[in-house]
Parts: C-alpha cells; structure tokens; sequence
C-alpha cells in the first residue's frame, strides 16, 4: 500500500512538473518538437501546426482574422446541416435498438463540415465515399497514427519502402492536387474580378477566401505553396481532433443521463421548437457549454504535446533542464491533477463555472494549449461541438452500453482502442 502511495505521489509531482513547464513556455515561446510532428509534414507541409520562427508568426499574424466572431458566423449552418445529416441516418438505431460504433460517423461529419467551410464544397461525404480526395483524408490520418505507433516506420526509409508507405504518398498525391487545383480555379475567379460575384452567390467567405486575400504590411500574401500547407492543416486539425472531442462529449453524456437532461432542458427552451441551431444560441446555452469543457477536461481530444526548449528551464525545485532538449507535455495528466481538480475522475461541469473558473491558474485546462501557439481554430473547434451536441440532443437520448466500455489510447488524437459504442432513443415530447 505505501509502495502504491508513493508511486501516486510521485505521478503527481510529474504532473505538476509538467503543468509548471506548460506556463514556463508561454514565456519562452519554445518551438514544437519536430519528432513528433515530422510525420504530418509530407502532407500537410509547414503550415501553423509545425513552422516556427518568423514564419509561423507571419503566418499567424494573416490567418487570425479568418477566425474573427464575423467570419465564424456564417458557419453555423453549414456545421449544423452536416450534423442534420448524420443524425438522419442515426435513425435507423432507434429502430433496431442496437449498439453502435460513433466516431466515425462523428469523423465524416466533422470533415464534411470542414469541407464546406474550407473550399465551400459539397463533399456528401456521409452518404457517398467515393470521393477520391475524401479517402485520400481519411487514409492519411490514419496512416500518419500507424507510423507513429509502429516503431519501426519511424525511419523515413523504412517507411518509404513499406506498403504502408506506398498508400501514404498515393494518398499525399491524390490530396495535394486536389487542393492545388481548388486553389488555382479560386485564383482564377478572383483575377477575373468574380471575388463580389461569387461571394454574393456564396453569402459568406470560407477559408480559402481568407487565404487568398490575407496581406501583410507590405502588401505580400501567402504563396500557392504556403496557402496548400494552412488549408492540409486545416483539413487535419480541424476534422479529426473535433470528432474526438464530440464522440467523448457523447459518451460523457451517455454516462451521466442526470447532466445530459440538464442540457436538452436548457437546449429545449434556447431552440423553441426550432428544426435548426443559430449563431445567437450557441451563447444561451451555458450548462451544456460546461459539460462540453468538462468532457474535454476529463477527455482531451490532443492527450499531449511535444516542444524544444529553446532555453534553459529552472523548476520550483532549483533544479534545471537545459536548452534544446525535447520535452512532453501530458494535458491529459494536467486535466487529472487532484491537486488541481478535486475528484477528477468525478464529472463536474460545475467546476466551470465563472467564480470557481476564477480560482484556478489558467494553465489548469489546457484542452487547446495555451500561449502564444495555443489553437488558432479553438472556437471554430467549440462552435461546432456546442452546435452538433445542441442538435443531438434536441433528438436522441444517448444511452450508455455496458458491454462496451471504452479503452482509451492515445495517437495523435485522444481514441478508444474498442471504439465508443452507445445506444440511442428518441427523444419524447
């Protein structure tokens, strides 16, 4: 027993180790850990995720105002006729009563979503798969966790002459020259002067738009390379950290049916009878907003992170951990810190509220990092989750399967290695 005690103690101090090392980067600005980047880098190039220096803080400085409250707006509906579709064919499961796997309905939905938002394309990645650039997606985040598992394709070599290999670069191919000719006929529509035409038939500006049209101080823009780079990253950050954080809100809310009623309450009386969410609701639903951040709390959808110190680091303890050695940040260990979270392996989206928000350091809840590099998309990331939950919950009861447990397992994106398996009923009115 004193052995167990003090192997938990010491996972504590681990823990607070590294929550200390997380504040200490903000100030030191250290860049990413390119080992553990390296493998998205032959598909989505250097864009935000994994440049350093001045170029990501140029490239920083170009795309913010794509994330700005005025562009995010439009997409609500965009985000919320992508999760209609998914939970139309969720139907079927009311009927059969049966056990179902859901994060990759949630992944297609999240990438369809993404589609939309990002080239204004219609991808009817739900209900039809045989878009080659959607596979070619779909194939390369899970290639990218294969290699980052299997010790051995950690040489480039290895790896190049692996069939797993061969797949990766078909799939690089197929997805870079779909994004280069979106980015050539968009090229082409605005040189022609079609940019007011085609927003006008549009109503909003997607994200390649604010690529195209983002200009530094000397009116220089970004690079058809470095414009491929930002939108493959979109396309990977923005669809399949997502769809974790979702499935796990789902399953929260299976395990915890008193908190879940709370939320189709609130989302009840926000809706009104409404078939469809808006973007003046998604503030007027603050309980279902705090079991969102608890679930992202206890269920992080990026479990941790790898950085290089660009300085020498000296803990509270004295002792020193010197320049340029790599170092990882656990968030899913920051999240579980009892000396930071009482209970927290307990769901309490009370913790998230204002005044006992205002009692913990802000390096406490980490889910998009924080700092100068924390995530560029965070609230694209959370108006879509309160969006897609706010809907489903409006329709389904989602009932927790006890055959089912789910064993987490951390890739490059927080999963569970058996899936996560729920039931769902109608709701009744």
């Amino acid at each position: 027993m004193v052995d167990k005690e003090k192997a938990v103690d010491a996972s504590f101090r681990a823990v607070s180790w590294t929550s200390w090392s997380l504040a200490s980067r903000t100030r030191y600005r250290g860049p990413k850990d390119d080992f553990a980047y390296r493998f998205l880098i032959p598909w989505i190039g250097e864009g935000l995720l994994v440049n350093a220096g001045e170029k990501w803080f140029r490239h920083r400085r170009l795309l913010t105002p794509g994330f700005h409250y005025d562009i995010l707006k439009p997409y609500v509906k965009l985000m919320a006729d992508s999760a209609n579709v998914m939970l139309d064919k969720w139907e079927v499961y009311t009927r059969t009563g049966q056990t179902f796997e859901l994060f990759q309905h949630v992944s297609l939905m999240t990438l369809d979503s993404i589609m939309k938002c990002a080239f204004s394309c219609q991808s009817n990645c739900q209900t039809e798969r045989s878009n080659p650039y959607i596979k070619a997606v779909y194939e390369l985040c899970n290639l990218v966790n294969v290699r980052f598992r299997v010790f051995p394709y950690h040489n480039d070599i290895i790896f190049h002459l692996s069939p797993h290999g061969y797949i990766f670069r078909k799939a690089c191919k197929i997805a870079h020259t779909h994004t280069d000719e979106v980015i050539r006929q968009r090229r082409e529509a605005l040189s022609e002067k079609k940019k007011h035409d085609e927003a006008q038939e549009k109503r909003y500006l997607d994200f390649l738009d604010i690529l195209l049209c983002a200009r530094d101080e000397q009116e220089q823009g970004l690079s058809d390379e470095a414009i491929q780079a930002e939108v493959d990253t979109f396309m990977f950050e923005g669809h399949d950290t997502t769809a974790s954080g979702i499935s796990w809100i789902f399953y929260s809310m299976a395990c915890n049916p008193e908190h879940q009623q709370k939320c189709r309450e609130e989302i009840q009386q926000v809706l009104m009878g409404k078939d469809t969410i808006e973007w003046e609701d998604l503030s007027k639903i603050p309980y279902t907003t705090m079991c969102i951040k608890e679930s992202l709390r206890m269920y992080p959808p990026v479990p941790g992170m790898g950085r290089k110190l660009s300085q020498p680091i000296t803990f509270f303890d004295g002792r020193t951990v010197p320049a340029g050695l790599r170092i990882r940040i656990s968030i899913y260990g920051i999240h579980h810190n009892s000396t930071v979270w009482e209970n927290p392996m307990v769901f309490d989206p009370l913790r998230f509220l204002p005044e006992n928000t205002a009692k913990r350091s802000p390096h406490a809840f980490v889910p998009f990092s924080a700092g100068p590099r924390n995530c560029i998309g965070q609230n694209f990331a959370l108006n879509e989750m309160k969006v897609v939950v706010a809907l489903t919950l409006r329709k389904y009861v989602l009932i927790k399967d006890p055959d089912h447990t789910p064993k987490m397992i951390s890739r490059l994106v927080l999963k569970s290695l058996n899936g996560i398996h729920l039931k769902i009923k109608l709701v009744e009115n």
